[in-house]
């Protein structure tokens, strides 16, 4: 038995991955339309890609929706070597 209780999930679904489905039919989106595709097949594909962040909304509210289409931050790595600070001073010679 974990020492901790597990805590309960916020979302469903993780928001990396929705944002991911997000970009996938938005692009899909564009493609179908360049490529000619019928009307019905671009509207559903645009559909779904509106769809998506409205679901988003409505299962997690306002700020859900703003995590979803903010664009994550990237971490920032200090030496691009990969080591934690104590390991890098084993290295210094």
């Amino acid at each position: 038995m974990p020492a901790t209780a597990p805590t309960p999930p916020t979302a469903l679904v993780p928001v990396g991955r929705t944002r991911v489905k997000l970009l996938v039919f938005t692009v899909l989106t564009g493609l179908a339309w360049l490529a000619g595709m019928p009307g019905p097949t671009v509207a559903a594909l645009a559909l779904t890609s509106l769809a998506i962040p409205l679901a988003v909304a409505l299962g997690g509210g306002a700020g859900l929706l703003r995590d979803l289409v903010r664009v994550p931050a990237r971490t920032v790595t200090g030496s691009g070597v990969g080591h934690t600070p104590e390991q890098g001073e084993r290295f210094v010679t």
